[in-house]
């Protein structure tokens, strides 16, 4: 055998060997193939830190972390973080977060819900070709138009007067009622 031929065959070898196998396992063992990890089975692990205290006895082989998160503690810290503020010693906030709490603003107010899902009512408005056909009549539009004169009037007094601008009532410019043709078509 020539020593072309040798080359030859031990060039080809490989690739024979590999056409053994099904394509699932010549891609990955090429590395074609991304094996990404499951991301439910992914978990974080607290940062080691020291102890503050030096006479801690060292753990037992296999014991469980005792500053490690439990998945049900780390997703109610992630889903309520209000609750995991106030996860102090004896249920007490430290001073830093009382500090956070306190440059975080006001609290929001009791109705904020209600408010929220009234503007989100308001912006819904997709129809589709279907609904054009069952419900013909536009919707009746409900927004509020503003005045800009008058309030401009009205913002240029509270200023001359010192008080906060929005002291009275913002004018709105009133739309004729519907004449009975108008309410049918």
């Amino acid at each position: 055998m020539s020593p072309s031929r040798i080359l030859l065959a031990a060039a080809l070898l490989p690739l024979a060997l590999a056409a053994c196998g099904n394509g699932d396992d010549i891609s990955r063992s090429f590395g074609l193939t991304r094996d990404a990890p499951d991301e439910f089975q992914v978990t974080t692990r607290a940062p080691l830190s020291m102890p503050p205290d030096f006479t801690l006895r060292p753990p037992r082989p296999g014991a469980a972390r005792p500053q490690e998160q439990s998945p049900r503690e780390g997703a109610e810290a992630a889903l309520a973080p209000q609750s995991a503020l106030s996860a102090g010693p004896a249920g007490q906030t430290s001073p830093g977060q009382e500090a956070l709490l306190a440059a975080s603003g006001p609290a929001a107010p009791a109705d904020i819900r209600r408010r929220v899902d009234s503007d989100a009512a308001l912006e819904q408005s997709s129809s589709s070709f279907g609904d054009t056909l069952m419900f013909w009549k536009a919707p009746e539009d409900k927004s509020v138009v503003l005045d800009p004169q008058r309030e401009a009037q009205r913002l240029r007094e509270n200023a001359a007067l010192g008080q906060n601008p929005t002291n009275g009532d913002t004018p709105i410019i009133q739309r004729a009622p519907k004449t009975f043709w108008q309410s049918i078509f």
